[in-house]
């Protein structure tokens, strides 16, 4: 039996978790509900291409899959999907690339994605400029409260740290993210990131 969109779409995460271990269609609801946001997430977050995006989508769901029943039900969901993405990324990422690179070109050009802090084309480039200069800790943190929307909850179960370092890398992240622009000249004062 396929489940339905419809039935999907009615059903709590906990309910679909709950049906997924009786039966194993129901499993197909989650990756509905979160294929296109994580897709998204890792475009935003790597250069990588469409087949490795897949790949890396797949890879993450089997590993939620496989070990669905030590889900900490206490975590949102949603988090506990962006944090398994967010490792196979890392993981595909290294695998591909030689130990001197990590870390070094992580970002891809997000100037052909939305971006929801400003609609003007220019600034979005200049936003894209200024991410691609800064260290990953800052970048990701950046992309995950402001791009992705995220609380500090969801963004302190995604990278493992707690709540209180992720106010405080956000702050340092957004002085980190202003010294580039002064440097640089750039107007970005109608983004959240000023």
């Amino acid at each position: 039996m396929i489940v339905s969109r419809t039935i999907c779409e009615k059903l709590s995460d906990e309910e679909i978790i709950s049906r997924s271990l009786v039966d194993l269609e129901y499993f197909g609801c989650l990756y509905q509900r979160y294929e296109l946001q994580l897709q998204f997430y890792v475009s935003k977050m790597s250069d990588f291409s469409a087949d490795e995006i897949k790949d890396i989508m797949q890879n993450a769901f089997i590993k939620f899959w496989k070990n669905i029943n030590g889900f900490d039900s206490s975590m949102k969901l949603s988090s506990y999907l962006y944090r398994v993405v967010h490792n196979e990324m890392i993981s595909h990422w290294r695998k591909n690339q030689s130990s001197e690179k990590i870390g070094q070109t992580w970002f891809s050009d997000m100037s052909t994605q939305v971006n929801p802090c400003e609609d003007n084309e220019n600034s979005r480039s200049e936003i894209d400029l200024v991410l691609n200069q800064m260290p990953l800790k800052f970048k990701e943190i950046l992309v995950l409260k402001f791009l992705e929307d995220m609380n500090y909850k969801e963004i302190s179960n995604i990278l493992k740290i707690p709540e209180g370092t992720v106010a405080t890398r956000i702050s340092k992240a957004k002085k980190v993210f202003l010294d580039i622009v002064k440097k640089q000249d750039i107007d970005l004062r109608k983004t959240d990131f000023c």
